[in-house]
């Protein structure tokens, strides 16, 4: 009884605050593009990686992986961190993935995304330098 007592005096004691809370039921979709804390305007992704189904969502990873290494290894070459280096059209990625991961199974997607991600972690502290220097990270 006492523990009902209890729940019955902390809910009374919750409630006017709930209510305080604004609820709606709005969920709409907006149409605005994203907007990013740099570089607003970048490539849109190919599009299969915006209608490809759930189960190969690997894929995606694999191509945005090597779409990442590539941008940051163009960085370090170049010491320019402007947005179209970082953020450069993705068909070059796109066609060295096709070349490269199109046709292997998902466990070997898997072991090609951990090695563009440490290929990315290798340089990941220089390309911060340069990005950070010229105001783009």
């Amino acid at each position: 009884m006492r523990m009902l007592c209890l729940a019955a005096s902390l809910a009374t004691i919750a409630c006017p605050t709930l209510a305080q809370t604004p609820i709606t039921g709005d969920l709409t979709v907006t149409i605005e593009p994203e907007r990013y804390r740099i570089c607003n305007d970048r490539p849109a992704r190919p599009a299969w990686v915006e209608e490809i189904a759930p189960r190969e969502a690997y894929k995606v990873l694999t191509l945005m992986g090597l779409y990442e290494l590539r941008s940051w290894e163009a960085i370090l070459a170049s010491k320019d961190c402007s947005c179209e280096t970082r953020f450069p059209e993705w068909a070059l990625a796109e066609a060295e993935y096709t070349e490269r991961f199109a046709d292997i199974s998902a466990p070997e997607h898997t072991q090609a995304q951990q090695a563009l991600r440490e290929q990315a972690g290798e340089l990941r502290q220089a390309v911060k330098a340069i990005c950070e220097a010229q105001d783009n990270w």
